[in-house]
């Protein structure tokens, strides 16, 4: 995809990742829609970086259908259409933060996951498909997490929840389903996230509030001995819009091996021949 004058929809721009992908857009000529919701200081720091008349910048509750289709109405008078979505929105409810999930919260939580991580990208997707049908080539990415492979389990469950989890299993699912309804002039692929610095890694709340131990186990299950960045995210999105252009339907995991790294392979035993 050619990108200067591509128009785009960002969601989640106001703080870490999607900030970064917003910037990398921007900076590849693109011009971008950025709704915002929480997070107000981060929100203002956004709309005041991306204060050209080239981008739009506006509140949204994305769990509102009538706010979504405001939204889709907003982009369409605006820019008359719409090539690329980034479907950056979730939750993200950690158990270190929030605890046992026999308490009131974590039942809330759950619900927050299913709406947010899962619904409003469902709901936004589904309000977009006319405008992005419009396009000649347009490209959707929907940012998900390896919790929907993994699960609450192993130094990683303290981070991923179980609704979190499940809600990007479901992200998978409609993947595939959006890029058979895509094609030909749709790719839709997911980028699947490791433990990336401001989304389940340093940066966050529960992250601080892990032990250095704690810290060490979540590296040493990671092949790459690290945690990702946002920048590095950045580029693999670049990447799916610019580059993969044979590439739909397809999960793209960019996790620094978190998912291989649970059990290393045994040194070859001599045999019995």
């Amino acid at each position: 995809m050619k990108m200067t004058g591509k128009t785009a929809l960002v969601l989640g721009a106001s703080r870490g990742i999607g900030l970064a992908i917003a910037r990398m857009l921007a900076d590849h000529g693109v011009r971008l829609t950025l709704p915002w919701f929480d997070w107000p200081e981060s929100a203002a720091a956004m709309a005041e970086e991306f204060t050209s008349t080239r981008h739009l910048v506006l509140p949204v509750d994305l769990r509102s259908s009538d706010q979504v289709a405001s939204l889709i109405t907003a982009i369409s008078d605006r820019f008359h259409g719409l090539d690329i979505l980034i479907n950056n929105i979730e939750r993200g409810g950690m158990p270190i933060l929030h605890g046992s999930y026999h308490r009131e919260v974590n039942r809330q939580q759950w619900q927050l996951e299913q709406e947010t991580t899962l619904h409003a990208k469902w709901l936004v997707f589904e309000l977009a498909l006319p405008l992005l049908r419009q396009s000649r080539e347009a490209i959707v990415v929907n940012i998900s997490s390896i919790a929907g492979q993994i699960g609450r389990t192993g130094p990683a469950g303290l981070l991923f929840n179980d609704g979190y989890a499940a809600a990007n299993r479901g992200l998978t699912l409609l993947t595939e389903t959006w890029a058979r309804m895509g094609a030909p002039n749709i790719r839709v692929n997911e980028l699947m996230l490791g433990l990336i610095d401001s989304r389940h890694g340093p940066g966050t709340r529960g992250w601080e509030l892990l032990t250095e131990k704690q810290r060490g186990e979540l590296l040493s299950h990671t092949l790459l001995g690290r945690t990702g960045t946002p920048e590095e995210v950045a580029r693999a999105v670049l990447f799916l819009v610019r580059d993969a252009d044979f590439l739909t339907g397809a999960v793209v995991r960019l996790d620094g091996g978190f998912v291989l790294g649970g059990e290393l392979p045994p040194e070859m035993p001599e045999g019995a021949l």
